[in-house]
């Protein structure tokens, strides 16, 4: 499968169906990628999983390094961080990264088949997440969002 079926670019921002909020604010303007793994990584351990459900250590480290390019490349090519959400699904978590770029990274039309000193990240978010979106926000910028699967600890 190629990655880009999973990616897709639109205009219009809407938020995905079945979110739930999460009780604590989510790191905005400014915050860097420790914020927003820790913010992730909460989400994810108390409202996703939760006593009795604990979340797969492994997805974890997925969602992690997801948060972590997508808000590093924020930072470096989208004019800096306008905010980062981690809101819980019934399959994992969907992140959503604002930035002040309207510019669409180059990835999202034509997978990179080189790496000439970068270029890692994109990929790595196209193989652990999915439902990977593109969407212009009304203010200015644009939100990439990415369903990052979790399963609970012991399931298959």
């Amino acid at each position: 499968m190629e990655p880009a079926d999973r990616t897709t670019t639109t205009a219009a921002t809407t938020a995905p169906p079945r979110l739930a909020p999460f009780a604590q604010p989510a790191p905005g303007a400014g915050a860097g990628a420790a914020a927003a793994r820790a913010y992730a990584e909460s989400v994810a351990r108390t409202v996703w999983g939760g006593p009795g459900r604990e979340v797969r250590e492994e997805d974890v480290v997925d969602l992690l390094l997801v948060v972590s390019e997508l808000v590093t490349n924020a930072i470096r090519h989208g004019g800096g961080l306008a905010g980062f959400e981690a809101l819980p699904t019934e399959e994992g978590l969907r992140i959503a990264v604002h930035d002040h770029s309207a510019v669409v990274p180059r990835a999202v039309y034509a997978f990179p088949a080189t790496h000439p000193g970068g270029g890692y990240g994109w990929p790595l978010v196209a193989r652990l997440a999915r439902d990977i979106a593109v969407e212009a926000r009304p203010q200015g910028g644009k939100t990439i969002s990415a369903l990052v699967p979790l399963r609970a600890a012991g399931a298959p």
